[in-house]
């Protein structure tokens, strides 16, 4: 079904969560109009947004997580939307699975 995020989690509890892996070398998040559409409709749900930005010449890699209800300013502005996570160089999976997972 189009939309549907990338990755399905199951937790400790059985509580399900979904997750769109993006990447991107710019600002720019290329989300499809039936992601967007498929993130802002289930945003009362766990949806998420995981957007690798590429090394570049004088960064490291980063990483960044939002909620599925941002996806439509993700869109529109790109990386300059406010993350809910952040990293770069060494990204912390404990705490981001801590923001996805939390039991």
């Amino acid at each position: 079904m189009p939309g549907i995020p990338d990755v399905l989690l199951c937790d400790e509890l059985g509580s399900f969560h979904f997750v769109e892996l993006k990447s991107t070398a710019g600002n720019a998040v290329d989300l499809r109009p039936h992601q967007v559409a498929w993130l802002t409709n289930h945003a009362h749900a766990s949806v998420w947004v995981l957007v690798k930005k590429l090394k570049s010449k004088t960064k490291d890699e980063q990483l960044f997580l939002y909620a599925g209800g941002d996806a439509m300013d993700l869109k529109m502005e790109g990386l300059k939307v406010e993350p809910l996570y952040h990293a770069e160089g060494a990204f912390d999976w404990e705490e981001i699975f801590s923001l996805i997972c939390p039991i």
